[in-house]
């Protein structure tokens, strides 16, 4: 079950269930899509893997199984995530 995180991991923007902004990896990782574009060029800078449309749980859904609540905000180290996103940025996320 997808634990729906409430915010982008490095902005801290909130991305409430029903985001159609929220991007995820296959790890959950979860980014807004504006960070996705704009900083990490498709490329998790946790797993290194691609990123997917979060999906959105419908409100029925919600009330068996609520969102997280559990805020994860670790802004990317932009240093450290550069040879990460230089190395993939031009791999398509099936291939690498």
């Amino acid at each position: 079950m997808l634990s729906l995180r409430p915010t982008c991991e490095n902005c801290n923007k909130p991305l409430p269930p029903n985001s159609t902004e929220a991007m995820i990896c296959s790890y959950e990782c979860t980014f807004c899509s504006e960070c996705v574009k704009e900083v990490l060029h498709n490329v998790c800078p946790n797993c290194g893997g691609g990123f997917e449309n979060r999906p959105i749980r419908p409100s029925a859904g919600l009330q068996k199984h609520p969102a997280s609540q559990d805020v994860v905000f670790k802004p990317v180290d932009q240093a450290a995530f550069q040879p990460l996103m230089e190395k993939n940025q031009n791999i398509r996320p099936e291939e690498r």
